[in-house]
């Protein structure tokens, strides 16, 4: 009886089993069946937008969210993926290095631009990170055009998107000319930057021979130079700020014709010889933006037929307000309040005319910044600054005493260049200076660490900052020494310092930054492990059905993909 029972126990569970596992059989099948169908019916979308914000923290979109509207930053946050761990890998974090890192997929190590400008030994000066003298400038009679995406070692995205299929249209636009060439790439339909000179929209010979007839048109409209005749008034009653300091801040740059660094501005104060670099800073600089970049879908037709468009768009004045005035300025508030209503007025355009369904959008930065040291330092926070032109002046004398002569040719974004030529002269080892200006760097106030470029040349590195900014190193570009500060730390030349801030180092204030995901099959969630901005383009490579870009390291988003 007990047999018997134990035989018809094991025949219920074999027969369960069986059950099981054909049930999980059936569940796969269709599981299997569903995705292939899903992926062979996937079709890519007729128009990708890539919308960089320059200088623009995480924490602004969560600082600011209870004054946007419902249809620009939260909609994106809301709608789509918000990937709120995003983070940049290699220093320096500045705008030139961070848009071509989203668009090639890699660092600096192989990308090449290791920052918005490099000293170049052998002649003795500095180059613009797209600066080409071989380039004209087309739309103007200034030098400002001789730009092109020549000193880019690796394709981007777009590139990527132009070699495979021939009949895509990658239009590139933004008011700095580094955020408009390295997105657009070497095989860009048009890139397009702001003329400080003459207020107008300019390229250079690399693209075209003439500005096309819509891009005239626009120029014609003279928007700049109507906006500098404004006042420029806070959107909302200025004591509903309170997500900022007080307006009269003695961390911000005081404009041409004012006593304080406060609200309203009169914009017809500035010198007409100033008007259109002072554009820049207002908020109106990136409506003048988002006008342009609008026009060239209606005029360029893009996303109006089966081959996927690349639009590129870099909105500049957030970082050059934020130079000026700060994190916690009423003025950047301000400016991130009105920025919200274009992001909504491009969001509502493309559902309107592309269709909801045949676009993706991601919004991110090239990098965010740190609180006015001084403003630190006030509060009893770390930070603070090291004047680098005294330090150097020191150096350079006391190389001169134990070498016979001053032996740091140059410096700049805390790169140290060396005089190669007079060391050879004097037949001085190379490594000797460099071991006695590693040791005194290394003891200045502020400095976190010292490298020498056989350092950064080793694989061996066991710490991560120094595996940074071995990513963000480049034996013919960058120094003999490079050092990075510690938290809260800005150099400055000028005697003057408390006023203004910028960015470029290894910390989270730098390198944390949003990603958003908005449009075709893009899902609403929020993904908080790490990501990495070499991440975006990989993740692209599959929404485009192409090659990943040659150089890429990045890894796709697989959330996003789902």
């Amino acid at each position: 009886m007990q047999i018997n029972t134990s035989v018809k126990l094991y025949l219920f569970l074999k027969n369960k089993l069986f059950s099981m596992r054909f049930l999980i059989l059936i569940i796969l099948v269709g599981c299997f069946s569903s995705f292939s169908i899903s992926q062979k019916d996937k079709k890519p979308p007729k128009l990708v937008i890539g919308i960089v914000i320059d200088q623009m923290c995480y924490e602004y979109l969560y600082r600011y969210k209870a004054k946007f509207s419902d249809s620009g930053f939260v909609k994106l946050m809301n709608e789509g993926t918000n990937c709120r761990n995003t983070q940049y890998n290699y220093v320096p974090t500045y705008t030139g290095p961070g848009h071509a890192s989203i668009y090639t997929g890699t660092t600096p190590a192989n990308h090449g631009i290791i920052a918005n400008q490099w000293y170049i030994k052998h002649e003795g000066k500095s180059l613009n990170c797209v600066g080409d003298s071989k380039a004209k400038t087309v739309g103007s009679e200034s030098e400002n055009g001789k730009c092109s995406p020549h000193n880019l070692f690796s394709n981007t995205i777009t590139d990527q998107l132009k070699l495979t299929y021939k009949e895509a249209k990658v239009i590139s636009v933004s008011l700095k000319d580094r955020s408009a060439i390295l997105p657009g790439g070497h095989l860009s339909d048009g890139s397009y930057w702001f003329d400080k000179s003459t207020g107008d929209f300019i390229t250079s010979d690399f693209y075209k021979a003439t500005l096309p007839k819509w891009v005239m048109d626009f120029n014609q409209v003279n928007y700049p130079e109507k906006t500098m005749e404004k006042q420029w008034e806070t959107l909302y009653p200025l004591a509903s700020y309170t997500e900022s300091d007080k307006d009269n801040s003695p961390y911000e740059v005081v404009f041409p014709g004012k006593k304080t660094p406060t609200f309203p501005y009169d914009l017809d104060l500035i010198p007409k010889n100033k008007q259109f670099n002072y554009f820049t800073y207002t908020p109106y600089a990136n409506t003048f933006l988002t006008d342009f970049a609008l026009q060239s879908i209606r005029s360029e037709q893009m996303g109006m037929d089966l081959t996927t468009d690349f639009l590129c768009i870099s909105y500049s004045s957030t970082d050059i307000l934020g130079h000026a005035f700060g994190p916690y300025s009423v003025e950047i508030e301000d400016m991130y309040l009105r920025l919200d209503k274009e992001v909504a007025r491009l969001i509502q355009t493309l559902e309107s005319t592309v269709g909801k369904d045949d676009f993706i959008l991601f919004l991110t930065a090239d990098h965010a910044v740190v609180p006015v040291p001084q403003y630190l330092t006030d509060k009893n926070l770390p930070g603070g600054y090291l004047n680098l032109g005294f330090n150097i002046e020191a150096l350079n004398s006391e190389l001169k005493e134990v070498f016979g002569a001053p032996l740091i040719q140059s410096y700049l974004n805390n790169n140290i260049y060396l005089d190669d030529k007079t060391m050879s002269l004097l037949a001085i080892d190379k490594l000797d200076v460099v071991r006695l200006i590693q040791k005194k760097i290394q003891s200045w106030e502020g400095v976190k660490a010292v490298y020498n470029s056989s350092d950064l040349q080793s694989l061996d590195l066991k710490s991560e900052w120094a595996e940074m900014v071995q990513q963000g190193y480049v034996f013919e570009r960058s120094g003999d020494l490079i050092f990075i500060l510690h938290p809260g730390y800005l150099t400055k030349d000028k005697d003057v310092q408390g006023v203004g801030t910028s960015h470029g180092s290894a910390f989270n204030y730098d390198t944390h930054v949003p990603l958003l995901w908005y449009g075709k099959g893009i899902p609403r969630q929020e993904i908080f492990r790490r990501i990495n901005i070499t991440d975006i383009a990989a993740t692209l490579t599959y929404f485009l059905n192409v090659q990943r870009p040659n150089a890429t390291t990045g890894e796709p988003i697989l959330e996003v993909l789902d």
